[in-house]
């Protein structure tokens, strides 16, 4: 099992930014794909943004050039730089990990963004 942990959201206002973090642990192997969604009120959940363990990304095209996703694969964490934030940005992210077949989930940590 692999359990995710995320982390750093919160409140913030459009423009601003937010770092989110998620820490896995548990039964990890080093060849995998991590990555956050995110789900509005009333939406389905949509792919945001996936890096690999080689630090190959890919992003959806509603955040390219706003928001970044890295990792540290020492510290098994993945991050999600959000910049210039838009009320649209509003929802419940989530962390995911793909790694021999299997998807892990995190509980997911809200991001609000006020006009």
């Amino acid at each position: 099992q692999v359990q995710l942990v995320e982390s750093g959201g919160g409140l913030v206002q459009a423009g601003g930014s937010l770092r989110l973090s998620c820490d896995a642990s548990g039964r990890t192997f080093s060849i995998n794909v991590m990555g956050w969604y995110r789900q509005a009120p009333g939406k389905q959940r949509e792919l945001v943004a996936t890096i690999t363990n080689t630090g190959y990304t890919a992003y959806a095209d509603s955040v390219k050039g706003r928001f970044i996703i890295s990792r540290d694969n020492a510290k098994n964490t993945i991050y999600l730089q959000m910049n210039s934030l838009k009320p649209e940005d509003t929802a419940v992210y989530y962390c995911v990990r793909e790694q021999e077949g299997h998807d892990y989930w995190g509980q997911g940590t809200q991001v609000t963004v006020s006009s």
